[in-house]
């Protein structure tokens, strides 16, 4: 089930969204794919919708990679671990109580099997 609550089956011979305004009719063709004819205007709409959603987000998300790329070779060239600084991003994201958990657990492990 997605966000939205609706459920959603893709097999090779069709494709059903468990939403009562989707209608469609399918029918099969020789190599048993599935062609699909008709899709209601609403379902045309919100489809179209998620899509162009998906590829603003796309292009978002490459815009964001290049800009990360270049602040990390910008502290590469400063001289400072690229290495240490994505380690430091990671653990400043994870919640604190998390981060001591893990630590102690790192800890634990290690005096188990006696040390480093």
């Amino acid at each position: 089930m997605d966000k939205a609550g609706w459920a959603m089956t893709l097999t090779p011979l069709n494709l059903r969204v468990a939403d009562p305004t989707f209608q469609c009719e399918d029918r099969l063709m020789a190599d048993g794919a599935a062609d699909i004819d008709i899709i209601n205007a609403t379902a045309q709409g919100k489809l179209k919708s998620l899509i162009e959603r998906i590829e603003r987000l796309e292009e978002d998300k490459k815009a964001v990679s290049t800009d990360l790329k270049e602040v990390y070779g910008e502290a590469k060239g400063e001289g400072f671990d690229v290495k240490i600084i994505r380690k430091v991003v990671k653990l400043r994201a994870t919640d604190k109580a998390k981060r001591q958990e893990e630590e102690a657990l790192i800890d634990l492990y290690i005096t188990a099997i006696g040390g480093l």
